[in-house]
């Protein structure tokens, strides 16, 4: 067999595995998915020296990006006005309560109405956990966050639920935080605040 023959059967099959390819990757469907706003919870708690608080918050909107290896990417928005606490049942003490987190000690709910997430990159890490790296976006300040959590597809239906840890002092939420100011005793409200989340999202 000629040198001229043996290069040019080694062209035709790198043409020929580089067309498989493409065709496969036509074949591979990617797809949006809506998170369910009715049925999706997010549930807060931060915690200080003398205690803790929890409660929920809502979602103003949120799509989740699917491809051939899962979850490829998304998006989710959440309304800093809904804020809810659960613990405090005087309904005095509550209001107090949440009207200081809305206020610009806090999360200056009125300048800043929303915060955001963008995931960009996902992974597996085992079974139905994926390791979630994105962009958070609380009070105009943005930082890169990861977590993870788990992931189920049914039908037309998509699930994620897992944890985030948020230190709030990277986005300027400075009260009660000893990041910031100096003998504050048992004051201190400490700067990581978690946010629990259950995902139900349908396909567009």
């Amino acid at each position: 067999m000629s040198k001229g023959r043996i290069i040019s059967q080694a062209i035709f099959r790198i043409v020929f595995v580089s067309l498989t390819f493409a065709i496969v990757g036509l074949n591979v469907k990617a797809a949006d998915f809506v998170v369910d706003k009715a049925v999706s919870t997010v549930k807060w708690e931060a915690k200080k020296v003398t205690g803790k608080h929890n409660g929920t918050i809502s979602i103003a909107s949120g799509l989740l990006n699917t491809g051939a290896s899962g979850i490829t990417g998304g998006t989710l928005v959440i309304d800093m006005k809904s804020i809810v606490d659960v613990d405090l049942t005087d309904a005095g003490y509550n209001a107090k309560l949440i009207g200081h987190l809305k206020s610009d000690d806090f999360f200056g709910a009125d300048k800043f109405p929303e915060s955001s997430l963008v995931v960009k990159n996902v992974s597996l890490v085992s079974g139905n956990e994926y390791k979630f790296l994105g962009d958070l976006t609380i009070k105009g300040v943005t930082n890169p966050i990861g977590f993870t959590a788990k992931v189920s597809l049914k039908g037309d239906k998509l699930n994620a639920e897992g944890t985030m840890t948020i230190n709030r002092a990277k986005y300027g939420v400075k009260y009660g935080s000893s990041s910031f100011f100096e003998n504050l005793g048992d004051k201190v409200i400490y700067d990581d605040f978690t946010l629990e989340f259950n995902l139900t999202a349908v396909k567009k």
